[in-house]
């Protein structure tokens, strides 16, 4: 989205009207994904907003919504490990915070599903036995776990370093 310097978004809106039509959209692309809808609105909103955060009533009046629905949303993404809560300094108000680093933190815990995975999947075919074509069924799901891991493993690798030389 390019802001012009008269607050508009160059399409005949205003920069917030762009920055809703932002947050909808990937919202509709991670409901699609499985995510919860209202859980997948307050994180696009967290992920478009310049700090990364804010707190129940500014949610709520962005994405126009009840204080309920922003405290469903924001339980759902804290078990999910999406966003944290932090208290406003000075005041009992609390705000919901994305996580630093959030998709390499994301991605690592998957790692170590998939981990756990692999181990069940890998039982499963003992029990089964690979004469029999649910073992070996289950015996390939784990190989292919096991390659998923590895992988992941080397991307999260490259993803490090790029990160890193671009800092540098």
């Amino acid at each position: 989205m390019t802001t012009k310097t008269d607050g508009t978004d160059g399409a005949g809106g205003t920069r917030d009207e762009a920055v809703s039509r932002f947050v909808e959209r990937f919202a509709a692309e991670m409901t699609a994904a499985g995510m919860q809808r209202m859980g997948s609105r307050v994180f696009a909103a967290l992920l478009a907003s310049e700090t990364a955060s804010m707190t129940s009533a500014e949610l709520a009046e962005q994405l126009r919504i009840s204080p309920a629905a922003v405290s469903g949303a924001i339980r759902y993404l804290t078990q999910v490990g999406m966003v944290s809560r932090e208290r406003d300094p000075g005041t009992r108000r609390e705000r919901y915070v994305l996580h630093n680093e959030l998709w390499y933190e994301t991605f690592t815990r998957r790692d170590q599903v998939l981990t756990r995975w692999e181990k069940v999947l890998d039982e499963g075919a003992a029990t089964l036995g690979t004469d029999s074509a649910a073992g070996r069924r289950i015996a390939e799901t784990a190989e292919f776990f096991v390659f998923l891991h590895g992988e992941m493993n080397r991307i999260m690798d490259r993803w490090r370093a790029r990160k890193d030389a671009q800092t540098g």
